[in-house]
């Protein structure tokens, strides 16, 4: 026989060896290793079923800060409209105010107005009677009596308010 080809004993020893070892591996090393691949499987699968079940709950929360979120839209645009009507009365409230005072200004003004006219008309028709009489003395050369002179003004004066 040649070096490629062994002999009966070497084969029959490789056989049994191979045998020994294939059945060592298939009864003791074989069912560990599909031990560990089964847990392995089951953690996975219990992995990918709590990773579903997250997924789902965070789905549940996710809608609901959704919804919450739909409701606070709801109540700012709720907010912003009762505002804007808040805001539009109050201008209202203040606009009125503003005329109702811009009225008592004007009616206290015209007040002063014609308390300022009365007085500054009284002081004008004594100065012009004052300088009337002193120009009728000098246009006729002699001082004039006070007291002719005052009927004289009273009854030019009343005839001037009568025409106005």
């Amino acid at each position: 026989m040649g070096i490629l080809i062994p002999g009966l004993a070497p084969t029959v020893v490789c056989v049994v060896t191979f045998a020994v070892v294939f059945v060592s591996m298939a009864k003791v090393l074989l069912p560990r290793v599909n031990k560990v691949l089964d847990e392995r499987k089951d953690a996975i699968e219990g992995q990918v079923e709590r990773a579903e079940q997250l997924t789902m709950e965070a789905g549940e929360v996710l809608a609901g800060y959704r919804e919450e979120l739909a409701e606070a839209r709801h109540e700012s645009a709720h907010l912003r409209q009762e505002a804007l009507e808040q805001g539009t009365r109050l201008i209202a409230e203040i606009r009125t105010e503003g005329l109702r005072e811009r009225e008592v200004m004007i009616t206290e003004a015209q007040a002063r107005f014609e308390a300022d006219r009365v007085i500054a008309e009284t002081e004008l028709r004594g100065d012009v009677v004052s300088l009337a009489i002193e120009l009728a003395g000098r246009v006729l050369g002699e001082p004039i009596d006070s007291a002719v002179t005052s009927e004289i003004v009273d009854r030019f004066f009343s005839d001037l308010d009568a025409r106005s």
